[in-house]
């Protein structure tokens, strides 16, 4: 294990998916490098705290729970509809 990870006990056993994701994921700051016109300290930004074996950012561009959507394609409005509006030169 690397020396930055959180030493930690770890279970065999695993808590619920809602559980895990609530302890894993970690939320996105709304502007991480401070407020608007702060001097940019590079030491303090970032995690504060060690990182847990299995800790990770949030993936802003996919599902909140991906499970829900694993099976179902993506579908857009009127995409199989070649010309919606009656438009085309017949």
């Amino acid at each position: 294990m690397k020396k930055d990870f959180l030493e930690e006990e770890r279970q065999p056993a695993t808590d619920l998916a809602t559980v895990e994701s609530q302890r894993n994921d970690l939320t996105a700051e709304e502007f991480p490098e401070g407020p608007y016109g702060a001097d940019l300290i590079s030491e303090s930004l970032g995690k504060s705290s060690p990182w847990r074996r299995d800790q990770r950012p949030s993936n802003r561009f996919n599902y909140e729970n991906l499970s829900l959507h694993e099976d179902l394609p993506r579908d857009y409005p009127n995409e199989d509809i070649s010309d919606p509006k009656g438009l085309s030169d017949k």
